[in-house]
């Protein structure tokens, strides 16, 4: 393993005793088509609506949680054996888990700084993995993910749902729906307040060392001010809005207009409404074209909802026959003059379905909705989103590749930093 897991098990709290859990040889997706799957849990913020999802689930039995906040941890084991009979275990450090060869999967709910390098130790380890989004947090480690999966040949979904709800709508767009489609946009409003004075504050004895993991220390930003949230609003640590939740309705635009890489990418926009340390903008529009394929943008309003002028739908697509707009997992379908002519509705199934999903594919019967490799070719454009806007320039890339051209400023932030010793991600 590249990161040290014994030496971190000293400071490992098990919150669940019982009776020692039965040793089971470690089945691979081909024969876990007959059995219950156990899987772990990392990280219990976002990752307690993964937990609340797999406790809906047949034949699934959670045999791990792992979080470093204590608080949050409780809260997991007790909603946990609420409802499923069999042992838990809670630990503070996710790479205990590693070690237990019936661990099937694991789902990582970290920081996005811990998506990838967490990701590659699940898989070293034998385990297939689901990652929330957006996977990485920067374009080497969107590399690197890839890599790994193809390398160790692991079951790997990311937890971009509406490639899940929204699946019946993009077929039927993909049906001609409303013709040959040129254009999409989607759109993410809401009102968040200044940063450091959230209300999603960790608990004091939170294990710091390992919530950092592979960051370097900042020497800017106490990190205790913005944890468990606001950390997304600094480079340092996190991706902005644009990997924090562009990432979700960038990769139905992608989907709809099926296309691979963005030919050209700019990010425009800044930190208007609060004069905080926040370093990422609230407000902005970044805009990808594809060359023939068509293009699209994301708009975004981060702390002002502007309820005045609500839009169609989370996403809409623009047609040579019309418009479609989609809203989670329902669809409305206009005709050239704005007149509705159509409508649909998808199976949805919330956190659920595309967590099932991830499951069947494990068990060998179905393919998955968002592998890896597709859901970083869609991270990527948050990436260079991020690099337009910090470079302020266009990023011109290879729409073969989906490598920037001459931008020697953004090359720098291909991989924008170092890592702590002992936590340097390796495939």
């Amino acid at each position: 393993m590249n990161i040290t897991r014994r030496s971190a098990l000293k400071s490992t709290a098990v919150l669940a005793a019982g009776a020692a859990l039965s040793r089971i040889p470690n089945l691979r997706a081909t024969d876990a088509a007959g059995r219950k799957l156990r899987v772990a849990v990392v990280a219990l913020g976002r990752g307690l609506g993964h937990v609340q999802a797999l406790l809906t689930l047949p034949d699934v039995e959670i045999t791990y949680i792992a979080e470093v906040d204590p608080k949050r941890l409780a809260s997991g084991a007790k909603t946990i054996s609420a409802k499923q009979s069999s042992i838990c275990e809670a630990v503070t450090d996710f790479r205990r888990i590693l070690d237990d060869k019936t661990v099937d999967a694991v789902f990582i709910a970290t920081p996005n700084f811990w998506h990838t390098p967490a990701a590659l130790l699940a898989m070293q380890a034998g385990k297939h993995v689901y990652v929330e989004k957006p996977g990485s947090q920067n374009p080497h480690e969107a590399e690197m993910i890839v890599a790994a999966q193809k390398k160790y040949g692991r079951v790997v979904q990311m937890g971009n749902q509406r490639r899940t709800w929204m699946k019946e709508a993009i077929e039927a767009l993909h049906g001609g729906a409303i013709g040959s489609t040129k254009f999409g946009r989607a759109f993410y409003y809401n009102k968040r307040g200044a940063i450091g004075k959230g209300a999603l504050k960790a608990a004091d004895d939170l294990d710091w060392n390992l919530w950092q993991g592979p960051v370097p220390d900042d020497a800017q930003h106490n990190i205790k001010e913005y944890a468990h949230y606001d950390w997304h609003w600094l480079w340092h640590w996190g991706n902005g809005e644009l990997g924090n939740n562009g990432i979700h309705t960038l990769d139905i635009l992608r989907w709809g207009l099926q296309a691979e890489y963005a030919e050209r990418i700019t990010y425009l926009g800044n930190r208007y409404w609060y004069e905080d340390k926040q370093e990422t903008p609230d407000t902005g529009t970044a805009i990808y074209d594809f060359g023939k394929k068509g293009g699209c943008e994301w708009v975004q309003s981060s702390c002002h909802p502007r309820n005045a002028e609500k839009p169609l739908a989370e996403i809409v697509f623009y047609g040579e026959g019309g418009t479609m707009a989609i809203s989670r997992d329902s669809w409305i379908i206009f005709d050239p003059n704005g007149k509705e002519t159509g409508k649909g509705k998808g199976k949805g199934g919330g956190d659920a379905a595309h967590i099932g999903n991830f499951i069947e594919a494990i068990r060998g019967n179905a393919k998955l909705n968002s592998p890896i490799e597709e859901g970083q070719k869609s991270t990527m454009m948050c990436h260079l989103g991020n690099i337009a806007y910090r470079t302020n320039t266009i990023v011109r890339c290879d729409p073969a590749t989906g490598k920037m051209i001459g931008n020697p400023e953004g090359e720098k932030l291909w991989q924008r930093r170092e890592y702590r010793k002992g936590f340097e991600p390796k495939i």
